[in-house]
C-alpha cells in the first residue's frame, strides 16, 4: 500500500465503480466482497477479522485506479487474492507461543483422545454415525461423500453441515468438562 494513503470519498469511488458501474449495485457488491472478507478471516481464526477485511480492501482501493483498465474477470477474486496476503502478514505479526515438551503433549493428547472417546460413546448412535461419516475422507472424496449423506438423511448439504457443527460443539464441551474433571498426573 502507499506510504501514507489515506481512503478519502474519491478514492473509495473508483474501487466501487470498478465492481459496477451503477452505484446500487456496487453498494450491494462491495458489502458482499466485505461481509466475505470478514467470514473468511473469522473461519481462519483471526480475532480482528473486520480490521483485517478493512485493510484489504483499503489496500485494494489505493491500487485499483492502475489496476481496473486491464483486470480482466471477477473483482472481487482479486479482493480475496490481497485477503490471503494480508491473512499471511497477519500471522507474521502474531506471538509465536512455545509448544510444550514432547512427553507433555503426547500425554495430554492421549487425554484429549479418551475423554473425545468417552463423549462419543455419550452421543445418540444417529448423531455418532453422521459426525463419523462426516468428517471422514479427504478433498473431492469428502464433498462426495457428504452429499451421498445429507441425500440419505433427506437434507440439503448445508442442513447437514449445521448438523454436524452442532454436534462438533457439543464434543467440544463435553471434552473440555471430561479433560477439567480428568485427574493431573
Amino acid at each position: 500500500m502507499k506510504k501514507g494513503w489515506v481512503l478519502t470519498q474519491e478514492g473509495f469511488d473508483v474501487p466501487l465503480g470498478w465492481l459496477d458501474p451503477d452505484r446500487e449495485r456496487a453498494g450491494s457488491r462491495y458489502e458482499a466482497i466485505r461481509l466475505r472478507l470478514i467470514k473468511i478471516f473469522t473461519c481462519r481464526g483471526c480475532a480482528e477479522a473486520e480490521d483485517l477485511a478493512d485493510e484489504t480492501i483499503n489496500r485494494v482501493a489505493a491500487k485499483v485506479a492502475d489496476l481496473a483498465p486491464g483486470y480482466q474477470g471477477d473483482p472481487a477474486l482479486y479482493f480475496y487474492g490481497v485477503a490471503n496476503k494480508v491473512f499471511l502478514e497477519y500471522l507474521r505479526r502474531r506471538p509465536v507461543i512455545e509448544a510444550p515438551p514432547l512427553r507433555e503433549a503426547s500425554e495430554d493428547i492421549e487425554a484429549e483422545y479418551a475423554c473425545l472417546e468417552r463423549c462419543m460413546e455419550q452421543l445418540p448412535p444417529e448423531s455418532r454415525r453422521l459426525v463419523l461419516e462426516y468428517y471422514q475422507e479427504e478433498k473431492r472424496a469428502k464433498i462426495n461423500r457428504r452429499r451421498k449423506l445429507a441425500e440419505e438423511l433427506g437434507i440439503a448439504v448445508n442442513a447437514l453441515r449445521i448438523r454436524a457443527h452442532r454436534i462438533r460443539q457439543q464434543l467440544q464441551q463435553c471434552v473440555q468438562v471430561c479433560l477439567e474433571e480428568a485427574p493431573i498426573n
